[in-house]
């Protein structure tokens, strides 16, 4: 029992250190492998939400629910490929954090970025993607039953930021996995080189969609929770 509610308290951290550490495979390996590597981080993404629910099961609403909220995140992202930078998924993937809280935030995000690149192409990159988007729908989702998540400067602020975390993320795989010899100057250079126009552009479409779009779709979203009794532990 001890050892159960060890893990309930810590699910998220240790989820993440495994999926780190699958990531560290990824770069030693030199991206073979990449595939049998996103599979298991989309493993370590399902375990908070299995400790979390470990005696209240997730409802076949909250299934539905996160399979749409996924579904409408590759939709809003393949169409958006051809654009530099512009990731309309981080949109969704922001929204399902803060009305479903970081576990299924994470979910959302992690199986995100592993559908969307059967469309738009799988490789050693996807694992990253996966823990970034994860990253961002938990760091939303710390903020579920905060006032600040009503506050729409704080969430432009916010998607904003997450935009250029998530191509820091990403360069960080580029400079270990392809820079060579990688020194401070390199290391450096690596993450300057996307600052303009990727993800600056992230940042900016994240930006402007929350501007746009993120009141009525909150409310939405949160009647449908109540709704539906998506998250019961929410409404009582």
């Amino acid at each position: 029992m001890k050892q159960s509610s060890l893990l309930n308290r810590y699910r998220l951290l240790i989820a993440l250190l495994l999926m780190f550490i699958f990531l560290l495979f990824i770069v030693l390996l030199k991206g073979k492998h990449y595939l049998l590597f996103s599979f298991m981080c989309l493993i370590c993404s399902l375990l908070p939400a299995y400790w979390r629910f470990e005696h209240d099961p997730i409802s076949t609403q909250t299934l539905m629910f996160v399979a749409v909220l996924i579904a409408l995140a590759v939709a809003t992202r393949v169409p958006l490929g051809a654009i530099p930078g512009v990731q309309g998924a981080s949109f969704v993937v922001i929204l399902s954090g803060v009305s479903l809280g970081p576990e299924l935030g994470f979910i959302t995000g992690s199986t995100t970025a592993l559908v969307s690149n059967m469309f738009m192409g799988q490789g050693p990159w996807t694992p990253w993607q996966m823990v970034a988007w994860g990253l961002m729908g938990l760091t939303a989702g710390l903020f579920m039953k905060a006032r600040l998540s009503h506050s729409l400067i704080f969430m432009i602020v916010f998607a904003c930021v997450w935009g250029y975390l998530f191509g820091w993320i990403m360069d960080l795989w580029y400079a270990l996995a392809y820079v060579s010899p990688l020194t401070i100057k390199s290391f450096i250079l690596a993450f300057a080189a996307s600052f303009f126009p990727f993800d600056t552009f992230h940042a900016a479409s994240n930006a402007f969609l929350i501007a746009l779009f993120y009141k009525p779709w909150e409310k939405l979203f949160h009647r449908l929770v109540t709704k539906y009794n998506i998250l019961p532990d929410k409404n009582q």
